[in-house]
């Protein structure tokens, strides 16, 4: 669009020409052919036959004078091809067409000055757009691909913190596992085999029925540490006792849990408020002056809730930090909405919608 704006403006440069000549029939054919020649050169999709029709141009304009009143726009579409070409052209055209350039008028000569330089400038102007144009394009382009690296590195982040969470999770596991394995499971197993051979020793039938009443007590007992080691599985985390441990590891200030939730919480849900909530701890650290810390988990029909505000002053706080972006992109991987607002204090608030 540039191009045909300069190209126009020079033809109606080369109009005011009729002040030197009159509009016959050959000022109506130089304009034609100037018009066709600067939208071929547009339209070309090789540079040689533009190039070839332009000195053919320069040499008509030699011979036929009225080609001379549209010279510059020609020019300028020459330029638009190729830079240098048009700048031997018309250096040669006008120096073998000085005398007669002179012989019409003076003043004419310098009129033509004036429009292959103007000619010119416009070019340079155009050629610098348009390479600023690529630059911003490029530029474009270059940031939106960071952006989809950043993004795709913050999900690797986001699925690290997941596994750290996960390992955890299986190391207490198993050390609860061997612990009760280890020292409850075989004294509760030794008390079993001390009962039995009372019950097959002791002859007093006084004693019978409270052997067998603890003897049932054990086995009921031996059978639930039985099934407590084996739920010990990822889903059984404790959302709850993880929230207290990040409390009671949280010197900075004092922080209260307001806990209503139920048991039965998919491993997502569990994962996300335990990362979200070590995540604000972690802020409030870095970046507040808060005096104290309330951290609210809710379970409604339809959907869970957590809310963690703080009573500090110094709010200034980067919304767009990666912190709080890992909050905003795990709680949208759940389906969820995340509201963050610092009108008296920082307040985070998260609902997550059950599946």
């Amino acid at each position: 669009m540039r191009y045909f704006q300069d190209v126009g403006l020079l033809i109606m440069l080369c109009m005011l020409s009729l002040i030197f000549t009159q509009a016959d029939g050959a000022f109506v054919f130089s304009f034609l052919l100037c018009v066709s020649f600067c939208c071929f050169c547009y339209v070309a999709d090789s540079r040689l036959l533009p190039c070839f029709l332009g000195i053919a141009y320069a040499a008509a304009a030699c011979f036929f004078q009225s080609l001379l009143f549209f010279f510059p726009p020609a020019v300028y579409a020459l330029l638009y091809v190729h830079p240098y070409i048009p700048l031997l052209c018309a250096g040669g055209l006008y120096l073998w067409r000085l005398k007669a350039l002179l012989g019409i008028s003076g003043s004419f000569f310098w009129f033509e000055v004036f429009g292959l330089v103007l000619a010119f400038v416009l070019w340079r102007n155009a050629s610098a757009f348009e390479r600023l144009s690529k630059e911003s394009v490029k530029m474009q382009d270059d940031s939106r691909e960071h952006s989809l690296l950043l993004a795709e590195r913050n999900k690797t982040l986001l699925a690290n913190q997941d596994y750290e969470i996960y390992t955890a999770t299986l190391k207490e596991r198993n050390r609860i596992a061997r612990e009760i394995h280890d020292n409850v499971g075989h004294i509760l197993s030794r008390s079993i085999l001390m009962v039995g051979a009372l019950k097959v020793v002791g002859g007093e039938e006084a004693i019978r029925p409270m052997l067998e009443n603890l003897d049932a007590s054990l086995n009921s007992a031996m059978d639930s540490i039985r099934s407590s080691v084996h739920d010990l599985h990822e889903e059984s985390i404790d959302l709850e006792q993880s929230i207290r441990s990040l409390i009671r590891g949280f010197s900075f200030c004092s922080a209260d849990l307001e806990y209503d939730m139920g048991t039965e919480l998919p491993p997502e849900v569990k994962y996300c408020f335990i990362s979200i909530t070590k995540e604000a701890l972690s802020n409030i650290m870095r970046h507040s002056n808060a005096q104290h810390v309330q951290i609210l988990m809710r379970e409604h029909p339809a959907l869970y809730q957590l809310c963690i505000e703080d009573n500090g002053t110094r709010l200034k706080r980067n919304a767009g930090g990666l912190g709080l972006t890992n909050m905003q992109e795990r709680v949208q991987t759940l389906g969820g909405n995340i509201q963050i607002t610092a009108s008296r204090g920082f307040r985070i608030f998260i609902t997550v919608p059950k599946k």
